[in-house]
């Protein structure tokens, strides 16, 4: 009989606050139950957290929300809020695919995939229709909301896409115009009537230091400039009135350039424009005070100020001058130097100087230059973060006394920081910088540092997670942190008997006991010369051991010491370690395991071998050789007989504690394996099944009877650390370097190994064949700045296999009914053919519904990726039922789609074919027929909604009339016959 086995699936993640690999958005809380929450600084922050998008309310450190696609385990790579519609955001992903969520119902809007590899920028214009993306692969694709379609791909940067931002020419016309007199307003408000038709334009900035300004309309790159000298272009950033940018890069240098928004809306408004004119020119270079590669700019909306970081632990704060400031600064430096001249004329020549004490120059009367860059853009103050930051956005978009800043940094954590504003009216002679407040911030939920150690507690209600500087106790059903300490930089921990005490070994070989009730140390051993690398509690519950770098094993037992509590004479039990035993060994301890029946020790060395001991005796009882790098973990299964080990040469063998023989060598895993851990019982027969985790981010489970990997447990972006395996075995717990602690639990679905091994192998084909598919890039088509935007996954294969199929079983079915009508016309009582079970089975419906029903199931997304699929001799078939549908008026927007890209598909075909064109003329004919009907009921039912909104304006209106002088009127018009008018609708 075949083996099956239980499944285990990823059921919680929690631990993470915010991701290093997405940028982080802030929102204002719209739920707040009054303004005054808004002002002071409250909000949302909706952060990448690996695979999911967080919701944080940053004021009270809640979670809101958590936008997860189950289809999707690629990691969130960038996020990006739509300005018309503030609860749409747009969200990357690490496989190149980009979904639109709205945050009220978190659930997917709309699904797209045309990119080759991991998303790095996105931007909505600014009516929320369309969405730019870029990335790793160097393409920018330019996404139709409304339509649900890639509408082109731009190609011309030579690595990945930083940064990307529309620009609106016919804002900036109108806004023109509002300063303006009456005689220039006609004029402006008719470019931007010409202008509005234009799509618009495209800044998009690159690691290949390139900047370049892309016409949306002719779809080609108007202008392109080096952005950096000094290496790649890392961010930009864009004022909201279009008319400064800058780029940033390496060693702290940002460059700024200016915009001629009017320019552009004069090139959008008219075709025939001056080929030689610059949009887009250079004002300056300004170096930041930190060294680093700057990562984000970030200008607030009133265009005042400029956030600029790097990725270290600062934010600096650039000030944006009014042209008043500019003039006094400017006048300022102006009167200096004639106050340096004139002292040193007075020196060189008293002469020159006349009876006023002005010193006659020449060049006194030229008029000031266009100022320098460092006179508009000025330091303001550098905010200090406690982590490196790795995204920032402002929250709130008006200036009232301060600004405040979200920055989301790598270290696990979100803060806001209140800044306050300078005030003109206050004229300070110190110019010392504003001081900034931390005043939120969202730390608890998440570790600083990874996670070193896992351990639950006795009846796996509790988790334990110990990392350098944090030790965290959780609920392990609700996921929240119940208690956080502080202690050393932690390698190995454990729940004593009771659960009440969690003992942590660090790196500086001290042993820490905490209290978890009372939240409080308890005790600090020096324990050991060097880290302890290792624990474990004996099995009776009343001692332990302890392993270390300095070549010795410690065993500790419990003891409970009445103490006297100071200036009483009352005393209190306190849990004390009392050192007993010392086993010195010849290398250093990396781990050490007790036998479950208590017999025997098992101690790894840093000399790869594995050494098994007697408990009572200490003396050696069989050595283990093997493995070719040191042996990082091991453990022992339930009834004492085998002992799985994992070493960093990437294996795990399993070994008989009878005679210490290998029983088996597995190439487990890809990268080093870091833990491993038998399940505690045997009450399934699932005692000798054991999980390894590794670098290579991979749980795996193992049948240490059989020697099979049963099952890969996939879902960490980063190395995996630690693994606890619960008393039950119902669930695994793991942490990861991506800041997760993932909770993987037992199911009650079989899989069978079979099974297993044919999915892998499917999955492996598919990848292959998606890879495959993809176009080589030849010498032709990388010249061309603009391809169609798609990509060929395996689910646009499979809708195209679908519609081939459908296409065949329609075409089939219409010739049979064909037959059927024919033969009713000589035989009226013939009985009906025998027809597909689809059709049957959908409730008896036609072949051309069922074919349309099919097109309809496709997202739009797809679609076209779905139609490349299909071979050109399905295309008649095709044809053939467009023209059903034309003449039936079903579904016209999307019959005309298909029907507009397979002409664009298969033009020269369909032109030569000889058999295509009467049934093209066919459904021009009818589809011209029905659009003209639909136009005439469309015009129809907006000439009637005219008519009742019309009644409904004129019956809303009440006029206030005299009663006396309409008394008289009415007594005077009583003899006269008038004419009525009725309305007919």
């Amino acid at each position: 009989m075949v083996k099956s086995y239980l499944k285990y699936e990823h059921s919680k993640t929690f631990g993470v606050i915010t991701s290093a690999t997405s940028n982080a958005v802030w929102s204002p809380d719209d739920n707040a139950p009054n303004t005054s929450s808004r002002s002071t600084g409250g909000g949302r922050a909706v952060v990448g957290a690996d695979e999911e998008v967080l919701c944080w309310d940053v004021k009270k450190g809640e979670l809101l929300g958590r936008w997860k696609d189950s289809g999707c385990s690629a990691e969130v790579t960038a996020i990006a809020q739509s300005k018309t519609d503030p609860d749409v955001y747009a969200v990357g992903y690490g496989d190149g695919s980009i979904r639109v969520w709205d945050s009220r119902i978190a659930t997917v809007i709309i699904s797209f995939n045309g990119h080759r590899s991991g998303i790095t920028a996105l931007a909505f214009d600014n009516s929320g229709v369309r969405l730019a993306s870029g990335a790793q692969d160097t393409d920018i694709v330019v996404w139709d909301l409304v339509a649900e379609v890639g509408m082109f791909k731009l190609r011309g940067h030579k690595n990945q896409i930083t940064s990307l931002s529309f620009l609106h020419p016919e804002d900036a016309a109108g806004n023109a115009a509002d300063g303006e007199g009456d005689d220039k307003l006609g004029e402006f408000n008719g470019h931007s009537s010409a202008s509005k038709d234009h799509a618009g334009f495209l800044l998009s900035a690159s690691k290949d230091a390139l900047i370049k300004l892309w016409d949306l309309g002719s779809q080609h790159c108007m202008e392109t400039h080096i952005a950096q000298t000094n290496g790649e272009c890392w961010s930009m950033g864009i004022t909201l009135d279009q008319s400064i940018c800058i780029t940033a890069g390496n060693d702290g240098e940002f460059r700024v350039w200016s915009l001629d928004i009017k320019g552009l809306s004069n090139l959008s408004a008219h075709v025939t424009e001056d080929l030689e004119r610059k949009y887009l020119s250079e004002r300056g270079t300004l170096n930041r005070h930190g060294k680093d590669r700057t990562i984000g700019v970030s200008f607030h909306s009133s265009g005042s100020y400029v956030a600029v970081h790097g990725s270290e632990k600062a934010i600096e704060l650039w000030a944006v001058r009014s042209p008043a400031e500019v003039q006094k600064s400017l006048a300022r430096k102006r009167r200096r130097r004639k106050e340096k001249e004139r002292e040193k004329s007075t020196i060189s020549d008293p002469k020159r100087i006349d009876a006023n004490g002005e010193k006659h120059s020449d060049g006194e009367d030229e008029e000031e230059s266009e100022a320098d860059i460092s006179e508009i853009i000025v330091p303001y103050v550098i905010v200090r973060t406690s982590g490196k930051v790795r995204s920032i956005d402002w929250a709130g978009t008006r200036i009232g006394k301060s600004l405040q800043l979200l920055a989301a940094t790598t270290n696990n954590q979100l803060e806001v920081y209140d800044i306050p504003v300078k005030r003109k009216e206050k004229k300070s002679k110190s110019s010392e910088p504003p001081d900034y407040d931390r005043i939120f911030s969202v730390d608890m939920p998440g570790h600083r540092t990874d996670v070193r150690s896992l351990a639950l507690s006795s009846d796996d209600r509790m988790l334990a997670s110990a990392s350098n500087g944090n030790l965290k106790i959780w609920n392990v059903r609700t996921q929240n942190c119940i208690r956080t300490l502080e202690c050393g930089y932690a390698l190995c921990s454990s729940f004593l008997p009771g659960d009440k005490i969690v003992v942590v070994g660090n790196r500086n070989g001290e042993l820490e006991l905490f209290d978890i009730a009372s939240s409080t140390l308890i005790d600090t051993i020096k324990a050991h010369e060097g880290p302890v690398w290792t624990l474990h509690v004996h099995p009776d519950g009343r001692s332990m051991v302890t392993g270390s770098a300095d070549k010795s094993a410690k065993f500790w037992d419990f003891e409970i010491v009445q103490e006297e509590i100071p200036g009483t004479k009352r005393t209190t039990p306190r849990l004390r370690l009392n050192h007993t035993r010392t086993l010195k060994v010849a290398d250093d301890i990396l781990s050490l395991r007790f036998s479950p029946d208590s017999r025997l020790l098992a101690v790894s060395l840093l000399d790869n071998t594995v050494k098994v001991f007697f408990v009572d005796s200490l003396k050696l009882f069989l050595n283990l050789y093997g493995h070719k790098l040191p042996v990082l973990n091991m453990d022992i299964s339930y009834d004492s007989k085998l002992i799985v080990t994992c070493s960093a040469d990437k294996n795990v063998r399993l070994w008989g504690l009878d005679f210490g023989d290998c029983h088996k060598a597995f190439f487990a895993h890809q990268d080093s394996i870091m833990q491993v851990a038998f399940v505690p019982h045997n009450q399934d027969g699932n005692g000798h099944h054991f999980f390894s985790a590794s670098k290579d981010r991979m749980v795996k489970y193992w049948d240490g009877d059989k020697f099979e990997q049963i099952q890969k447990l996939d879902g960490h972006h980063g190395e995996i650390w630690a693994i606890a395996v619960s008393r039950t075995g119902e669930f695994v717990v793991s942490a990861s370097h991506d800041k997760s602690i993932r909770v993987w639990q037992q199911t009650d679905e079989q899989i069978f190994l079979e099974e297993e091994r044919e999915k892998e192998l499917e999955e492996l084909y598919e990848g292959t064949l998606t890879a495959s598919l993809e176009p080589e890039p030849d010498n032709g088509e990388s010249q061309s700045e603009v391809v169609p935007a798609g990509k060929q996954t395996v689910e646009t294969l499979m809708a195209g296999e679908k519609i081939a199929e459908a296409l065949e079983i329609g075409m089939a079915d219409l010739q049979l009914m064909d037959e059927w009508t024919a033969l009713r016309a000589t035989q009226p009582h013939a009985a009906p053919p025998p027809r597909n079970p689809i059709f049957l089975a959908h409730g008896n419906l036609s072949a051309e519904a069922h074919v349309l029903a099919v097109m309809q199931k496709i997202p739009a997304a797809a679609l076209q990726d779905a139609l490349l699929v299909l071979p050109f001799e399905h295309v008649p078939s095709l044809f053939t039922f467009l023209a059903r549908w034309a003449e039936r008026g079903w579904h016209l927007p999307l019959t005309c789609r298909v029907l507009f890209f397979m002409l664009r598909t298969h033009h020269r075909q369909v032109i030569a074919s000889k058999t295509m064109r009467p049934m093209l003329d066919a459904i021009r004919s009818r589809l011209r027929a029905t659009l003209r009907r639909q136009k005439d009921e469309m015009g129809f039912n907006l000439a009637a909604l005219r008519f009742v909104g019309d009644r409904v304006r004129e019956r809303g209106a009440r006029e206030y009339v005299d009663e006396e002088a309409w008394e008289r009127e009415e007594e005077g018009e009583k003899g006269r016959r008038k004419r009525a008018f009725v309305d007919v609708a």
